[in-house]
C-alpha cells in the first residue's frame, strides 16, 4: 500500500471523474499507469523524435528500402510466431467500432467471431469518451454492460457466447491530457492499455480468451518492441504468464511494409498476425512522399486494393504472415445499408461481395465490417471460400515482392473537381463530428473515421503542393481549395443543426490543404479543442 501510494503522489486526474470511473481510476491501476509511464515513455519519445529524422530523410529523397540490418531476421526460415491463443483460431469476420455502451452491446450481439473495439480512429478522445469506454468493456466482460436508451432496452444475448474481444489502444503518437505524471501527459496508448489490462486481464483469462489488442500506426520493429517489452512487464506485474497477450499489428504506414518480418519477429510469443489497414496505408504513402511529385496519386475512388503498389502490399503481407504462422488480417467493409434506395444499396453490397471474395481468395483468414448488417456477407464468402479456420497453410512461396513493387505508383485515374469536393466534404464532415465527440461519422453512406480524413486532406495538401490539373483543367492551387473548402462548408453548415462545428472545423482544415503547413495527423492539431482538464489530484479528490 504505501508503495502505491508512493507511486501516485505525482500523478494527477485532470478530468472529471464519476462514479462509475473510480473502479477503473483505482489507486493501484493509477500505480500501474505511472510504472508504464515512467518505465516507457523516454524510449516512446525518442521512438517520435526518429520518426521526424526518418521523415528528413526522405524529403532529401532517400527511399525507404528492406533493412540490410535485419536481413538475418527475414532469411531465417526457422523462427515462427506464436500458435493462435483461445478465440483467436478462427476470426473470419471482425467487427469494428467505437467504444460507447450501445456499440458495444451491438458489436458483442452481432453475428461475428471478433470485435475490435477502437479507443483510436473511430473514436473522438474525449475523457468521457475514453473513461466510459473503459468502463463500458470492464461491464461487458463480466456481462454487466444491458442498460436501456430511450425506452428500448440494449441485452447482451444469452443464445451463444459473445465474439472475442479484441482492444485497440490510441497509437504512439497520441497524448492523454487529462492523466499526467510528474507534470507530463501519459501516452494514450500507455493510457488505454493500462487501465484496460490492469483490471481486465485475469477476468479475460478466466472467461476463456484473453487480453488480445491491436496495436496501430507503427513505423518501425523497434515500436513493436517497445510494445513487447510493455507486454513483458505488464504480464510480470499481474502475475499472468508471458504470452497470454496478444497481439495483432496495423501494417498501415508504407515504413512499417518493409518490416512486417521485424515486427512479427519482435513480437513472437505475443503476434497473433498483421492487418492490412488499407486507408491508413494509403495516408501515409502520401504523408511520407508527400514532398515527392513521383507519388502523386489520383481521386481516392480510384485508388483501389488492384493498383499495383497496394496488391503489391497486400500479397507480401499475406505471404510474410503465413511464413511466419500467424493470421492475415483483410481490410475493413466502410459501407453503410442505404435503407432509401433498394436498387443504390443492392449495388453497394454487391461491392462488399466483391471485396470480400477478393480477400478470401488472395488468402486473408479475416476480413472485418463497420456495421452488423454486413457481417452476413462476409461470412457467406468466408463461409465457402475458407472452409477450415484460417488458411495460414498457404504459404505463398510463389510470391516475390521488391521494395519498388511496394513503391510502384502507376495507375489508371484522374484528378477531378469532384474528388477535391468529396476530399473536402469528407474532411471537414469528420473533423466536425470529431470536435463534437464523434469519431465515426456516416458521410454517403460509408462510415468514415480519421484514416480516410487523413486520405482526404493529404491529397488536397498534395494537389495544391504540386500544383496538378484536374481533367477539367483547372490547375489545383491553394486558393482553389480554399474557394472550394468556403462553399462545401457554408452548405454543410447551412443544413446543420445548431451548434454544429463546420466553421470551427473548416478553420483547420483550412491550415491543412494549401501545399504549405502539414500537420503530423489530424488528431494531434485538433486534440486541444477536446481537452477539458480541471486539474484533480489522484491522492485527494479522486481517490
Amino acid at each position: 500500500m504505501a508503495a502505491t501510494q508512493d507511486l501516485i503522489k505525482d500523478a494527477q486526474v485532470l478530468g472529471h471523474v464519476q462514479d462509475p470511473h473510480r473502479k477503473i481510476l483505482t489507486k493501484e491501476c493509477c500505480a500501474f499507469l505511472v510504472t508504464l509511464h515512467r518505465t516507457f515513455n523516454a524510449t516512446r519519445k525518442q521512438l517520435l523524435h526518429r520518426r521526424v529524422l526518418r521523415q528528413a530523410e526522405i524529403d532529401k529523397g532517400v527511399l525507404p528500402d528492406f533493412l540490410p540490418e535485419t536481413k538475418h531476421i527475414r532469411d531465417n526460415d526457422t523462427w515462427r510466431g506464436a500458435d493462435p491463443a483461445p478465440g483467436l483460431v478462427d476470426r473470419r469476420v471482425e467487427i469494428t467500432g467505437p467504444i460507447d455502451r450501445k456499440m458495444v452491446v451491438n458489436a458483442l450481439n452481432a453475428d461475428v467471431w471478433t470485435y475490435m473495439a477502437d479507443f483510436e480512429d473511430s473514436n473522438s478522445p474525449t475523457w468521457d469518451n475514453v473513461i466510459n469506454g473503459q468502463v463500458n468493456l470492464y461491464d461487458a466482460i463480466r456481462r454487466q454492460v444491458d442498460f436501456k436508451l430511450n425506452g428500448k432496452d440494449y441485452k447482451l444475448r444469452t443464445d451463444r457466447p459473445p465474439p472475442t474481444l479484441i482492444v485497440r489502444p490510441r497509437g504512439w503518437h497520441l497524448d492523454e491530457k487529462h492523466f499526467v505524471v510528474d507534470g507530463e501527459p501519459i501516452s494514450g496508448g500507455l493510457f488505454d492499455f493500462g487501465c484496460y489490462f490492469f483490471h481486465n486481464a485475469k477476468q479475460l483469462v478466466q472467461n476463456g480468451h484473453g487480453p488480445y489488442f491491436y496495436l496501430p500506426k507503427m513505423e518501425s520493429h523497434l515500436e513493436a518492441r517497445l510494445w513487447n517489452d510493455v507486454f513483458n512487464l505488464s504480464q510480470d506485474t499481474v502475475g499472468i504468464p508471458r504470452g497470454t497477450i496478444r497481439g495483432t499489428v496495423l501494417i498501415e504506414t508504407i515504413l512499417a511494409a518493409f518490416e512486417m518480418d521485424e515486427i512479427i519477429y519482435e513480437l513472437r510469443q505475443h503476434s497473433s498476425g498483421l492487418n492490412c489497414g488499407r486507408w491508413d496505408y494509403i495516408f501515409s504513402v502520401i504523408k511520407k512522399f508527400r514532398n515527392n511529385p513521383q507519388f502523386v496519386l489520383p481521386d481516392r475512388s480510384a485508388v483501389t486494393m488492384s493498383v499495383p503498389f497496394m496488391e503489391a502490399y497486400v500479397k507480401l503481407l499475406i505471404k510474410t504472415c503465413h511464413r511466419r504462422g500467424v493470421h492475415a488480417m483483410g481490410g475493413m467493409a466502410a459501407q453503410i445499408p442505404i435503407k432509401d434506395n433498394e436498387e443504390a444499396n443492392k449495388k453497394a453490397m454487391a461491392g462488399v461481395y466483391a471485396d470480400k471474395l477478393r480477400e478470401a481468395r488472395a488468402g486473408h483468414e479475416v476480413n472485418r465490417v463497420a456495421h452488423p448488417a454486413l457481417a452476413k456477407i462476409a461470412s457467406e464468402v468466408f463461409n465457402k471460400h475458407m472452409p477450415t479456420p484460417n488458411q495460414i497453410f498457404k504459404r505463398k512461396e510463389e510470391v516475390s515482392i521488391t521494395a519498388m513493387d511496394l513503391l510502384n505508383m502507376n495507375m489508371p485515374g484522374t484528378i477531378t473537381e469532384e474528388g477535391i469536393r468529396k476530399n473536402l466534404e469528407i474532411g471537414v464532415g469528420y473533423m466536425e463530428g470529431w470536435l463534437r465527440g464523434v469519431g465515426c461519422v456516416p458521410i454517403n453512406y460509408l462510415m468514415e473515421d480519421a484514416a480516410t480524413a487523413e486520405v482526404s486532406r493529404s491529397q488536397l495538401w498534395q494537389w495544391a503542393k504540386h500544383g496538378v490539373s484536374t481533367i477539367e483543367g483547372k490547375k489545383v492551387t491553394k486558393e482553389l481549395n480554399l474557394q472550394l473548402l468556403k462553399e462545401v462548408t457554408e452548405k454543410l453548415a447551412g443544413k446543420a443543426p445548431a451548434g454544429s462545428k463546420y466553421h470551427l472545423a473548416a478553420r483547420y482544415f483550412a491550415t491543412q490543404i494549401t501545399g504549405e503547413d502539414y500537420a503530423d495527423f489530424l488528431t494531434t492539431l485538433l486534440y486541444n479543442e477536446i481537452v477539458t482538464a480541471q486539474g484533480s489530484s489522484t491522492s485527494t479528490s479522486v481517490l
